[in-house]
């Protein structure tokens, strides 16, 4: 359904750093950087871009919008967490663990980013 996702953030080397730990932990190679102005992280699903905003304005995170990951088992999605965490993410919602909805039961990990974008860890049980 997607060929990609591109999100604004104000400092490229700090979002890479995050992005590189938080992304390895699920088996995706580090960004490339193309121009010191964006970073893409290439894979057969598809591309995660980082971009500072063309338009010069300052990034700012998408109220209600959220990036969901899909994590092979709730370790890894742990992993995801504890390495956002440790490069500068922090942890939002509730901690992670199983949430039973709508769509069955999921182990769900929430962070922000360094640039307060909202991602999640999910794992399908």
């Amino acid at each position: 359904m997607f060929s990609h996702i591109m999100l604004g953030t104000n400092d490229v080397h700090r979002a890479k750093k995050f992005y590189d730990n938080v992304l390895g932990t699920l088996g995706v190679a580090p960004g490339n950087v193309d121009d010191n102005r964006r970073v893409f992280y290439m894979t057969p699903q598809g591309i995660l871009a980082l971009s500072q905003p063309i338009n010069g304005e300052p990034a700012t995170a998408a109220n209600g919008g959220t990036i969901g990951f899909a994590c092979a088992t709730p370790a890894q999605a742990d992993a995801w967490h504890a390495a956002g965490v440790a490069n500068g993410g922090t942890t939002c919602e509730d901690p992670p663990g199983v949430r039973d909805g709508g769509m069955g039961k999921m182990y769900l990990a929430y962070l922000r980013d360094p640039d307060g974008n909202k991602l999640c860890a999910l794992h399908r049980m």
